[in-house]
């Protein structure tokens, strides 16, 4: 079993950055995949980044690709998410997720899972 918790979420204004953490603990984190999910009001859960346990080939939807950058640190057995340029279509609950095995972009397919931060973008 695999703990999340996520950190680092707030108000902004649209342009703005923001570092999400997530710290994990449980299992040994460094063998899991992980990604970042967001959910936003009346819509569903999208998938935004996700990474190998070797932190490598980093996969990122469309929507935030080239705006936000994901990146692990198994030694603090923690992950980041950096998004830069934020907009107000941004604005979510953002959630770190874990699983065994290769890396996704199907939320159905991680099996642990953080609480959930909020991240709001003013325009």
């Amino acid at each position: 079993q695999v703990r999340l918790v996520e950190s680092g979420g707030g108000l902004v204004q649209a342009g703005d950055s923001l570092a999400l953490s997530c710290a994990a603990s449980g299992q040994i984190f460094g063998f899991y995949a992980v990604g970042w999910f967001r959910k936003a009001p009346g819509k569903e859960r999208e998938f935004v980044a996700a990474m190998t346990w070797s932190g490598r080939s980093p996969i990122y939807a469309d929507s935030v690709k080239g705006r936000f950058i994901i990146s692990r640190d198994n030694t603090k057995s923690a992950m980041y998410l950096r998004m830069n340029s934020l907009k107000p279509d941004d604005t979510a609950v953002y959630y770190c997720a874990a699983r065994a095995g290769t890396v996704v972009s199907n939320g159905a397919s991680y099996a642990h899972w953080g609480q959930g931060t909020q991240v709001t973008v003013s325009s």
